[in-house]
Parts: C-alpha cells; structure tokens; sequence
C-alpha cells in the first residue's frame, strides 16, 4: 500500500528535473544566441559574416525538411549575399544596387504572400511557386539578405535598428509562449501548430507594441510611431513565418528544423520568424526613408 505514493512521488521529481533541466538549457541557450548576436552588431563585418553563417546553416536545415540535396541553393545565396554586402565598397558608391534591391523585394515580397494564402487555403500553389530554389532563394536568402540590408540603414550602417527588431521579435515570441501556455484557450492554427493560441497571439503583439516605446527611447534613427507600427508589422509577420515554418516541418515530420541549439531546435527555428518578416521591414523602413 505504501509503494504506489513513492512511485508517484519519484515520478513526479523525475518529470519535474527533466522540466527543470530542459528550461535551464533554454535559457542558457537562449542568452548565448542574444550574447552572440548583439555583440556581433558592434560591428559591419562581424554582423555580416554572422548573418552569411546564420543564412548557410538555415539554407541547410530548410533544405533537408524540403529533400532537396543538391548545392545550388546554397552558391546562389553566397553570390546574392556577397554582392549585395560588398558591391558599395567595392565599386566606391552608396545603394550601387538600388534598382536590384527593390526588385528583389517585390518577387520575395509576391512570393512570401503566396506562401501565407497557402496556410489559408485547401487549392494547390502554381507550380512555378512551389518550386524548391524558388523557396530557398525568395524565402530564405533574401530572408537573410535583408536582415543585414536593415542593418546597413541605406548606407549608414546602424546597430540599433537590427538589434531593436530582433528585441520585438524576442519580445513577440517570449510573451506569446507565456500568455498562451498560461491563459490559451482558443487554437490559432490547429492544424499547422496546436500549440498556439489565439490569446498567446494577442499577448506578443500586445507587449511587442509595449516594448517599442522602451526601445525607441534607447535608438535615435527611428520615431516612436514607427517603432509601432514594426511592432505590428513583426507580432503579424512574424507569427506567420513561425507558421509557415511549421507547416513544412509538419509535412517533413519532423518537431523541429534541427539540434544545433540545445532546448530550441534548429537555428532556423530561432529564426524563421525574422527571416519571413525582414522584407516586410526593409519595406517599411524604405518608405519612411524616402518619405522623410
């Protein structure tokens, strides 16, 4: 009669260590990731070579849920991302590739939309659009060359707008999990993600749009407003990238992108949400450029 209450009690500090030691994991994990990025943003070149590292590791990990085997992709995105980082100081001009920026934005912009209807809808894709280097180039390369187009500012290389998106996307994805493992109750996507929740997604865009106001007290080159309204921009976006990322994991099978962070998956799982938004932002921030 007394051996039932141990085996319950053993077992419930056995799950509570394993919950324990997953969660130190994730945070130790976690905090290295940040160290790393926001150390590297100090400067151009660390960023930039971190950014081509963090663009070839996602390119593999996506490429293995897709099966695609070949190296095409991959010397695709080495000669999109090498010209596009190094052709102003090579040939000696500011935005040399202005006109090739903004028609890389409108085809990874028109493409990534098409991959949002298809989480809404039941009908198959074009077959154009379905096509895996159109998905390796228009979703993943230019996910990453923008990230560091956003952090070269059109010329001036600023720090605090890559560090300050990536925060509203931490932000975002941090209160999500927290209000809806807490308060969840209505599914957002079942069928692509069970765990999250519509009441999780409220909660991220709702302290995404609190946390603007802090970091637009600590940066200079972006406005209050602005600030909020990349918070929307990144709260809506960014859930959809995290989507989207899923629903190919779900039809690899697979939980996660990857192992090389321990407690988070794949990189590409830490990164699918700023990869899927960042050409939503570069778009933003290029209005306000020019309108200013």
């Amino acid at each position: 009669m007394e051996v039932a209450p141990k085996i319950y009690t053993f077992c419930y500090w056995k799950i509570y260590n394993v919950i324990l030691k997953e969660l130190f994991t994730r945070i130790v994990f976690g905090a290295l990731f940040v160290s790393i990025l926001v150390f590297s943003a100090q400067n151009q070149y660390v960023l930039t070579s971190l950014l081509f590292i963090f663009g070839f590791l996602c390119l593999y990990e996506f490429n293995k849920l897709i099966e695609q085997r070949n190296v095409l992709s991959y010397l695709i995105f080495s000669i999109a991302y090498i010209t596009f980082a190094f052709w102003d100081i090579i040939t000696n001009t500011v935005n040399g590739l202005d006109e090739a920026t903004q028609i890389l934005l409108a085809v990874a912009i028109f493409v990534l939309l098409f991959l949002v209807r298809d989480l809404f809808s039941s009908k198959s894709l074009p077959k154009l659009l379905t096509n895996r280097y159109i998905n390796t180039t228009f979703y993943i390369s230019t996910g990453i060359l923008f990230l560091l187009l956003i952090a070269n500012n059109f010329g001036q290389y600023s720090p605090e707008n890559i560090i300050g998106v990536f925060a509203l996307i931490w932000i975002n994805d941090s209160f999500a999990y927290i209000i809806g493992k807490n308060f969840g109750r209505q599914k957002l996507f079942e069928s692509v993600s069970p765990k999250k929740t519509i009441e999780g997604f409220l909660g991220g865009l709702i302290f995404t749009a609190i946390g603007s106001s802090f970091i637009s007290e600590v940066t200079h080159s972006i406005l209050f407003s602005n600030w909020l309204i990349l918070s929307v921009t990144i709260s809506v976006f960014g859930t959809l990238g995290d989507l989207i990322e899923s629903k190919y994991k779900r039809q690899a099978g697979v939980k996660d992108s990857g192992n090389i962070l321990p407690g988070h998956g794949g990189l590409l799982d830490r990164l699918d949400s700023a990869i899927f938004v960042a050409p939503f932002i570069y778009l933003f921030l290029r209005l306000i450029h020019y309108v200013s």
